[in-house]
């Protein structure tokens, strides 16, 4: 018999591929910024993008920038995903609706956050709301998508058994649609929340005096490469930790889905 492996040694299993993965992506860019392969003070090694990050952190510039984004993006996503999951649960259910709301949706969503950016800011100046709104615009469609598609392939014949035994409409919207359609609404939040933050890179591109985009943007203005790159990694970190937090409420939640 095979020994059962101890907690750390399964999260250790789990982690183990990426963590390799991680190490050669590091090992590779640490020999490529001393190479001389880019001009020198354009690729900083991974330990002066560390120190940078560590600077910026001390200095509180990081908190700060972190903070703004963070309310940005969460208040977008929360706007966006909401109107774009009730969007997507009617126009999935009701065919009709679809027809009429579909087109509509499908000529947005080709164009993208950035695009808007100065109708926005000519609507609603350069505060918080215009960043928001277009977060929120970019989540919007995503995961009306997502959720839409999972809904129209819920089986028409599971609905209309609930309907047969008497299930009033709430009940069949709780009991049957919504849990056949939770694995799409998941993934759906899980891509609208990437969504959110490249929105939010938009967003603040258009206008700010916070966040992570606007330090980016003012880190290029003195090629401060490594303070650019220690940016780039704090957004591709926030990024991973918002999907593992979705991840994990959907293993506890929706703990049918494959996700």
């Amino acid at each position: 018999m095979h020994a059962t492996p101890s907690p750390p040694g399964r999260v250790l299993g789990r982690l183990g591929p990426a963590l390799g993965t991680a190490g050669a992506v590091l090992a590779l860019w640490y020999l490529l910024a001393l190479s001389g392969a880019v001009a020198p003070g354009l690729l900083p090694t991974p330990t002066e993008t560390a120190a940078a990050l560590a600077d910026s952190a001390r200095s509180g510039i990081l908190a700060a920038d972190l903070g703004a984004s963070l309310a940005r993006a969460g208040q977008g996503f929360a706007l966006g995903a909401l109107v774009g999951s009730a969007l997507g649960f009617a126009t999935g259910y009701l065919p009709k609706l679809s027809a009429a709301v579909s087109p509509v949706v499908s000529f947005l969503r080709p164009i993208p956050a950035i695009a808007l950016v100065p109708l926005a800011t000519a609507w609603f100046g350069i505060g918080e709301t215009a960043k928001r709104l277009l977060i929120a615009y970019a989540v919007l469609l995503a995961v009306w998508l997502y959720v839409h598609d999972g809904v129209s392939r819920v089986p028409v014949s599971h609905l209309r058994a609930a309907r047969t035994l008497g299930a009033p409409l709430h009940r069949r919207f709780t009991e049957v649609l919504l849990p056949a359609a939770a694995p799409a609404l998941l993934a759906a939040l899980r891509y609208g929340a990437s969504v959110a933050l490249l929105a939010l890179v938009a967003a603040e591109l258009g206008g700010a005096d916070s966040g992570l985009a606007y330090r980016l943007q003012v880190d290029g203005q003195f090629l401060r490469v490594d303070r650019m790159f220690a940016g780039l990694l704090v957004l591709g970190l926030l990024g991973v930790a918002v999907d593992l937090l979705l991840a994990a409420v959907g293993r506890r939640f929706v703990h049918w889905s494959t996700s």
